[in-house]
């Protein structure tokens, strides 16, 4: 553990949002948080600060500057500390998350049709990070006050570790309920010829995919006795699911494997996560994972 979360500032509103939610997670975490602006036109920095009228970064400090004074009425008690970086921001935020715990980014939002626009610069720098990446934009940070539900979207294929580690522990920090959410389209078998669906054979499969999540959890809640855990299933893609099921969730939480499981040039953002941070209404958290099986 590095006790250290990094946001991304660039003096939008998407930013202070991010900001602000990274802030609160630092304070559930115990954790420094790290504001940084990263432009490769920044001028080095003196040793000692030059008056107004002959700062070359006179603007980016104010803006570090009046971010930082929010944070601070907010969360007095936060340690903060704030960081100029003379890079490319892709560069900047890439080497920052290396040496943090989580990163947070803001993102824009499109209103309520396509709810979450991932900036060019999240799409290009999600895929590549080991650590894990909470994008949120515009307001978001009120999602706090909603039923203290945290959402984790699980594959059966291949639970991991890291991604329930992460989920179990975001849930027992904002002592809220974690649900669980599985979801997978019907099976061949629950088609009639016709192309309708067997209402038996679809019960089946739903009975049979609530059975083996529910053993999939079951080490996880031996580690976390006193979180309550809600588990479902849902018979449809994922990604739909998954947005359906947070409406009223402060968090949603997916999965990202690592470049290495793709035999693609480049790294990818997967369908699912593609899919969630485009239209979730909360927070999107994407934890990297290489697909090791999860045991608790």
């Amino acid at each position: 553990m590095k006790d250290v979360v990094t946001a991304g500032v660039d003096g939008t509103p998407e930013s202070l949002s991010a900001v602000l939610w990274a802030a609160r997670e630092a304070q559930l975490r115990q954790a420094h948080l790290r504001l940084l602006h990263a432009w490769v036109l920044l001028a080095p920095e003196p040793k000692h600060r030059p008056p107004p009228d002959r700062d070359q970064n006179y603007w980016p400090h104010r803006m570090m500057h009046e971010t930082a004074a929010e944070v601070r009425t907010r969360f007095p008690d936060l340690s903060v500390e704030m960081m100029l970086v003379p890079k490319d921001p892709l560069d900047a935020l890439r080497e920052a998350a290396e040496v943090s715990d989580l990163l947070v980014l803001g993102a824009q939002d499109l209103g309520p049709v396509s709810r979450y626009a991932l900036s060019e610069l999240g799409l290009k720098l999600v895929p590549c990070t080991n650590a894990p990446t909470v994008l949120v934009h515009a307001r978001q940070e009120d999602t706090a006050e909603r039923d203290r539900a945290v959402l984790v979207g699980l594959s059966l294929h291949d639970p991991s570790v890291s991604l329930l580690d992460f989920a179990f522990a975001a849930a027992s920090r904002r002592r809220a309920t974690l649900r669980v959410l599985h979801g997978r389209h019907l099976p061949s078998y629950a088609y009639n010829r016709g192309g309708g669906v067997e209402a038996s054979a679809a019960r089946e499969a739903a009975h049979d995919a609530r059975q083996e999540l529910s053993a999939a959890l079951d080490p996880w809640r031996e580690k976390y006795p006193d979180l309550a855990v809600d588990h479902r299933v849902a018979m449809e893609s994922p990604g739909p699911a998954l947005v359906h099921h947070a409406a009223d969730a402060e968090l949603l939480i997916v999965g990202r494997r690592h470049r290495h499981r793709y035999r693609l040039p480049g790294p990818r953002i997967g369908r699912v996560v593609q899919s969630v941070v485009h239209r979730a209404p909360c927070p999107v958290a994407v934890v990297p994972h290489d697909g090791t099986p999860s045991r608790g």
